[in-house]
């Protein structure tokens, strides 16, 4: 594995935006950190997030409630930053929820897991990566957070309790089964082990997300979003062209982008040719789920237009 350094990201990470907003927290309020060293991080509080990456590393984990990878990567991430007992903050932040945050990092797809270290960014990792390479690449953080001066440590408030982790509900075998292919990358025995699933019950909500879910990684990875972009304009109506940037606009969080590059697709194909975009784009309503609004108001759409 490649070493990280902090200049890997110039350029690609814009924190200037976050820089202008106050430093510590009002008089009298408790440091940032001193509590729990997992923080849910927000637009209006990472100026105070920033400052602490002069102590200690700022591990910022990007996901959202949607993305299915991000539900297996950050409860690792978690895990082993409570392990390194107050030497790394880990800050979590909801891309949907803080727009800001997401354009500053320019997260194209998630989980994108990057650090701070005395303010500059330093890459980690993008997707789900198994819990060995996760300690690895911590491992390597502290190393450059060294070498930068970056050696404190946060002071933990050991009566403090830290939040209860409810107790996981073992998984079914087939469910199982996806999870640990997942996570050694091989998403085509994922999609096996869901597709079992399916085929001994097709209500299966769990394993219909999780198919759609690791679909969309399968068709991601490798996918580069310019050179997507560049095809799709060349072809408006090339349909897969348009998948590959409504793909890879869905794994960025950019959900109702997604949504309208395939309603604009299927408005503008012959009726004969639009099977396959209503297909892909009723998988993308169950990955993101049937009661979001932005599917809600998508689904509307592809209704008027079939009718």
């Amino acid at each position: 594995m490649s070493e990280i350094s902090p200049s890997a990201l110039r350029g690609a990470v814009d924190l200037s935006t976050l820089r202008n907003r106050p430093a510590s927290p009002p008089e009298g309020a408790p440091a940032p950190g001193v509590v729990d060293v997992v923080v849910d991080a927000t637009d209006e509080t990472f100026g105070q997030i920033l400052e602490l990456s002069r102590t200690v590393p700022v591990v910022v984990d990007l996901w959202a409630e949607w993305c299915g990878p991000c539900k297996q990567l950050s409860p690792i991430i978690e895990k082993v930053t409570r392990e390194l007992g107050g030497r790394v903050l880990l800050a979590k932040v909801d891309v949907d929820a803080n727009p800001q945050l997401a354009q500053s990092f320019r997260a194209q797809s998630i989980p994108m897991v990057v650090a701070l270290i005395a303010g500059q960014p330093v890459p980690m990792f993008t997707g789900a990566v198994p819990e060995q390479q996760v300690r690895e690449v911590f491992a390597q953080l502290l190393q450059v957070a060294a070498q930068n001066g970056v050696t404190g440590s946060l002071s933990v408030d050991a009566d403090a309790e830290a939040p209860a982790t409810p107790e996981e509900p073992e998984l079914p075998p087939l469910h199982a089964e996806a999870f640990a292919a997942i996570e050694a990358g091989d998403y085509t025995a994922a999609i096996r082990a869901y597709e079992k699933a399916l085929a001994e019950n097709p209500r299966d909500e769990e394993a219909i997300a999780g198919l759609g879910q690791v679909r969309l990684l399968d068709r991601v990875q490798g996918l580069d979003l310019q050179t997507a972009r560049a095809a799709a304009a060349e072809g408006p109506l090339d349909v897969q062209a348009q998948f590959d940037v409504a793909d890879l606009d869905l794994a960025g969080g950019h959900v109702e982008d997604a949504f309208a590059r395939l309603l604009d697709l299927f408005a503008q194909l012959p009726s004969d040719q639009r099977t396959p975009v209503r297909e892909r784009l009723i998988e993308l309503f169950g990955l993101i789920g049937t009661g979001d609004p932005r599917v809600v108001a998508a689904r509307n759409r592809l209704s008027s237009l079939l009718f």
